[in-house]
């Protein structure tokens, strides 16, 4: 083999090993992140999530198992899910104040309780609230 031969087999050879080297080197320099990032979307909804809020009113049992209703003093009726170790059937019938984040079923659960909370909500404004603190103001809802 001549040198020129030779130097274009070396040259060549050279050309392939950097054509794979420089995205290894490169996807080893700036790992892809995936799991650390969130979307725009799902970053605002966990604010949301987490936005907590205080509703003041007379709790109700509500009409599905294990659901309580506060008809709000802000006019709102409020389907209430309790977020721990909060016992709201104690409270049937009394004035409460709680705090929670407001929450959203998925939409299959949303669309079979819809019916329910419009029925509750007698025609008012009805929200979701997941309660963490309740307060008792009075004993009646008078």
């Amino acid at each position: 083999m001549s040198d020129t031969m030779a130097h274009r087999t070396a040259s060549h050879r050279i050309s392939w090993a950097a054509l794979w080297l420089i995205p290894i080197l490169l996807v080893s320099l700036f790992p892809v992140r995936t799991s650390g990032q969130q979307s725009p979307k799902a970053a605002g909804e966990d604010k949301a999530a987490q936005a907590q809020q205080s509703v003041t009113g007379c709790l109700q049992k509500g009409d599905e198992p294990g659901g309580f209703i506060l008809s709000g003093d802000d006019g709102k009726a409020w389907e209430l899910k309790s977020g721990g170790s909060v016992k709201l059937a104690e409270h049937v019938g009394h004035k409460v104040k709680v705090t929670g984040a407001s929450f959203h079923e998925s939409s299959t659960k949303e669309e079979k309780k819809e019916r329910n909370e419009k029925k509750e909500a007698g025609g008012k404004e009805y929200a979701d609230l997941k309660v963490e603190i309740l307060e008792m103001v009075s004993n009646s809802c008078k």
